[in-house]
């Protein structure tokens, strides 16, 4: 937490701010009544910089809507992530100094509530924060507005412990010894929940979640989806006469890339994923000769992908799920499991099958369904037309300018 030292600091500067206006502004107010505001300073905080997966492309979105915004990040992989972020003047946590931080974040997770804590964001008057771990927990001046993009509250820290730090993870001794250290996370992360004006959901799921664990409401706002980019090639493209289906992930344990594979080797079909991780070593082990792995790919890859799979899988639980609706973009129909952000992305029978039962044998027989299932690539593509990207800047840039108005406070 802040020292009452900090906070007395933070005040004695605002009032000297307030005290003391630049002459050009005193010359100007004397002239005339209308008087334009100034710019407004904004800073932009994400937790870490270290790929392009969907968080980064909803900072990227914000990225454009805020050029000038600077960007606090607990740890950058130079080049890791696009040029219109990298483009931002970025400034890192003292966890960037750690060894081997680009690799191995995750293991200094105990020690982001204070790096967090420790970003001087005193000069900005509106705070916007990317967060699906520690971030949305930043201290702001107390006159500056704070909206916060909820990916997800921190999914280690509340639901998802077994997925990350269970004994089959990380052992059984050190499961012990990390269980206490994520209550206390996760009871840093509630406590700090006020610090943020308001919160933005990225669906219906993560606003349930956010009520559940930060008793707070929220706007959802969709993520963005370039449904330009990503797009149907060819609307009279044949069915493909030996299917084939794709994973496109990242190789964490909540992704459950691990049911993909077991599903598509009973379900005797290939199965090709891109994608990297800490679970790359173990997934290696359980695919068979029909299991491809591709690693990371381009985006014109990725798209080239989606446009030849049979379907794409969708295995774990995902908050809102930017792959599904890339997929349904080109046209491609999506095999997910039937739970969070993805019931709102994919309709049973028309755009995908949804999976109830989260076993391989349930698994396989979605697989085969979507094989029998005659879909319309062209229907598919227009259900994903409602996640654009320019519907995003659109709504994101509504509910900010409502959340300064609610504050009311100027500087």
């Amino acid at each position: 937490m802040t020292s009452p030292s900090r906070f007395a600091a933070r005040g004695s500067r605002f009032a000297a701010d307030l005290a003391v206006p630049e002459s050009s502004d005193l010359q100007n107010e004397s002239r005339t009544a209308k008087r334009e505001p100034r710019q407004r300073k904004v800073a932009i905080v994400h937790d870490w910089l270290t790929g392009m997966r969907g968080g980064e492309k909803v900072l990227e979105a914000i990225c454009e809507l805020y050029p000038q915004a600077t960007l606090y990040t607990l740890v950058h992989v130079r080049g890791s992530v696009s040029p219109r972020i990298e483009r931002h003047h970025i400034k890192r946590s003292p966890v960037q100094w750690l060894p081997r931080a680009g690799e191995i974040y995750r293991n200094y997770l105990p020690l982001f509530p204070a790096a967090v804590e420790l970003f001087d964001l005193d000069r900005y008057d509106l705070v916007i924060s990317s967060s699906h771990c520690a971030v949305k927990s930043v201290i702001r001046h107390p006159a500056a507005t704070h909206v916060c993009y909820c990916h997800s509250p921190m999914r280690y820290a509340w639901d998802q412990f077994g997925a990350y730090f269970g004994p089959e993870q990380v052992g059984r001794t050190r499961s012990r010894l990390l269980r206490p250290v994520m209550a206390r996370l996760a009871r840093w992360d509630a406590a700090t929940a006020g610090r943020v004006d308001r919160f933005l959901a990225n669906s219906q799921y993560v606003a349930g979640r956010i009520r559940r664990y930060y008793n707070r409401g929220s706007t959802v706002v969709y993520p963005p989806v370039d449904t330009t980019f990503y797009r149907l090639l060819d609307p009279a493209r044949p069915r493909q006469s030996k299917p084939s289906f794709l994973v496109v992930s990242a190789l964490v344990p909540y992704k459950r890339v691990d049911l993909a594979i077991a599903a598509s080797r009973k379900a005797g079909v290939p199965l090709k994923i891109v994608g990297r991780g800490p679970e790359e070593a173990r997934l290696h082990q359980l695919g068979g000769s029909e299991v491809e792995f591709l690693g990371w790919r381009t985006n014109e890859e990725i798209r080239d992908l989606y446009g030849s799979s049979t379907a794409v899988l969708l295995p774990g639980v995902e908050d809102f799920g930017m792959v599904p609706v890339e997929a349904q973009a080109c046209g491609t129909a999506v095999v997910a499991l039937g739970q969070g952000g993805v019931r709102e992305t994919v309709e049973d029978g028309v755009t995908g099958i949804l999976v109830a039962d989260n076993s391989a044998d349930g698994f396989a027989a979605g697989l085969a369904r979507a094989q029998s299932t005659a879909f319309d690539p062209v229907v598919i593509r227009e259900r994903a037309e409602r996640f654009s990207r320019e519907r995003f800047l659109a709504d994101f840039q509504m509910a900010v300018n409502d959340a300064i108005a609610e504050r009311g406070l100027t500087r």
